[in-house]
């Protein structure tokens, strides 16, 4: 990874997975802008400048997916990985047919999210 920090926008309504991530992200560089739903995200300028998208699949309100195929719509690139803690065959269907890089199940291990997003951004 090049020195330049790389901006990874991480959505998840929970609070305490939200903190967790943007820590360990922050611990190896990246830089972060976290929201707690998606509509939180399309408010804002983030995905503008982001490298990498980080995404709950269950939120309130908007899932992850819908989030996905929104951007898409609007011409957004930027990689995303999904995560959930409720994985079932459809769910995993839909988030790779939506344009994912990867699919993490929680809990997961810190390794999987850094190499995902590492991949991401390389």
């Amino acid at each position: 990874m090049s020195m330049q920090r790389k901006l990874v926008v991480v959505v998840d309504d929970d609070r305490s997975m939200l903190r967790g991530v943007e820590r360990l992200l922050n611990a190896y560089g990246f830089e972060t802008a976290v929201f707690s739903s998606a509509e939180a995200l399309l408010y804002s300028s983030a995905t503008v400048e982001a490298t990498c998208l980080v995404l709950d699949i269950h939120l309130g309100g908007m899932s992850g997916i819908e989030l996905r195929r929104r951007l898409a719509a609007d011409g957004s690139t930027v990689p995303v990985i999904f995560m959930t803690a409720f994985d079932d065959e459809i769910t995993h269907r839909e988030a790779v047919e939506a344009g994912c890089i990867a699919y993490l199940q929680k809990p997961f291990q810190a390794q999987s999210l850094i190499g995902a997003i590492k991949n991401a951004v390389n």
